[in-house]
């Protein structure tokens, strides 16, 4: 008997030392994975049956928006831009005679017409109110409320616990009326354009889906930033539905500081989950910016809003959304990297569907119809359309 037990000795002082470790190393959330259950901090969304990573007690998630992660911004996400050469294109034989009327209209000297932007910036207030209803709020869409979603009529959604709690208190960013607002698209015209010093110089600027604004980038699109938007299909695409990894997303996200992002949760069916996750990314990593949700109730008054103007495309596009906010929330509204064609307008070199890639432009939108909305209105002088080199004197 003794034999055995000296025998045995080494075991069972091993199995008392690991015993010990476990005990003193294992958290409640280890006990709960090892008995079956889920940790404290995987919470479960009980709409969507889906679970989100909440936060560690012990705030270990790393620090982000440091300079650190801003330097990984700048390798991981952006790329350096490549000066383009000079290169004619016969790729827009048929549309060079509509960009020669365009810059008929658009060569003739710019004045601001006051009269004619504070009507239309009545009639949107009227009509459409982007200070009340262009996010979604706890007191335009109570608990309870109806929400039909703004692309799929036939589709609505309750609003839950979840939903209401992450909607604004209040109207960030839309509490008052500013001076001047920049408007930038994300055109191929900006490329080399040196509009960044005039773009950041406006009081208050708005960016549309997440096109990045670093290394290189600053000197044609500036890096001031208000409000910027987020198209679903990029998150989805770029991003993996934030289902995996979701550094890359929240790192992409730094170079917009404590901006606001709207998020168009309610368009289609499929936007809300993967919005709710964008926020909760938000959330987790702690992350200045400031996610709101697009109202679909304001983006339907828009819609037929433009038809008056004889706008025939279904749903406007996210610029116009953002043109017509500005255009109710500023005094002086200017648009930068607007041009749906696939050369430039003086140069007729080739241009890129956008200034930090090398897509070419398509017509999925009506977009040239857009574009000739806002020449309009640009030659009405209720907005300043900027195209080509942006120069010190424009």
């Amino acid at each position: 008997m003794r034999g055995q037990l000296v025998r045995h000795l080494p075991s069972l002082v091993l199995g008392i030392l690991l015993t010990y470790l476990i005990c003193t190393t294992f958290d409640s959330n280890d006990w709960n994975l090892l008995n079956g259950q889920l940790p404290s901090f995987l919470v479960q969304n009980k709409t969507t049956n889906v679970y989100k990573w909440g936060r560690f007690k012990s705030n270990k998630l790393l620090k982000v928006c440091s300079p650190a992660w801003k330097e990984r911004i700048q390798n991981i996400y952006n790329k350096k831009p490549e000066p383009r050469p000079p290169k004619s294109s016969n790729s827009c034989k048929d549309c060079r005679k509509t960009i020669d009327e365009i810059l008929k209209n658009y060569s003739k000297p710019w004045v601001k017409n006051e009269s004619r932007h504070e009507a239309i910036r009545t009639q949107l207030s009227l009509k459409c109110n982007g200070f009340e209803n262009a996010i979604m709020t706890q007191k335009n869409t109570p608990l309870g409320a109806t929400v039909v979603y703004d692309s799929q009529k036939t589709k609505s959604v309750t609003v839950n616990s979840e939903h209401f709690n992450r909607f604004a208190k209040t109207h960030p960013a839309l509490n008052k009326r500013r001076h001047t607002c920049a408007v930038v698209g994300n055109g191929g015209i900006l490329t080399n354009s040196s509009c960044g010093k005039m773009i950041d110089s406006a009081q208050f600027v708005i960016r549309c889906n997440l096109a990045p604004l670093l290394n290189g980038y600053e000197k044609h699109v500036g890096v001031k930033t208000d409000i910027v938007t987020a198209n679903p299909s990029i998150i989805s695409h770029w991003h993996d539905s934030l289902l995996r990894s979701r550094r890359v997303f929240v790192e992409r996200l730094c170079q917009y500081g404590n901006s606001k992002l709207f998020l168009p949760a309610f368009s289609f069916v499929g936007h809300t989950e993967l919005c709710m996750r964008a926020f909760y990314t938000i959330e987790d990593f702690e992350l200045p910016i400031q996610p709101v949700f697009f109202n679909p109730n304001y983006i339907d008054s828009l819609n037929v809003f433009w038809k008056s103007f004889k706008l025939k495309e279904q749903r406007i596009t996210t610029g116009l959304i953002m043109t017509s906010l500005a255009l109710e929330l500023c005094d002086s509204v200017h648009l930068y990297g607007f041009w749906p064609y696939s050369v430039h307008p003086h140069s007729f070199q080739d241009l890129t569907a956008h200034y930090y890639d090398d897509l070419k432009p398509t017509n999925r939108h009506l977009i040239p119809e857009e574009f000739n909305l806002l020449l309009q209105l640009h030659s009405q002088g209720v907005l300043k359309l900027h195209l080509g080199e942006c120069k010190p004197n424009k």
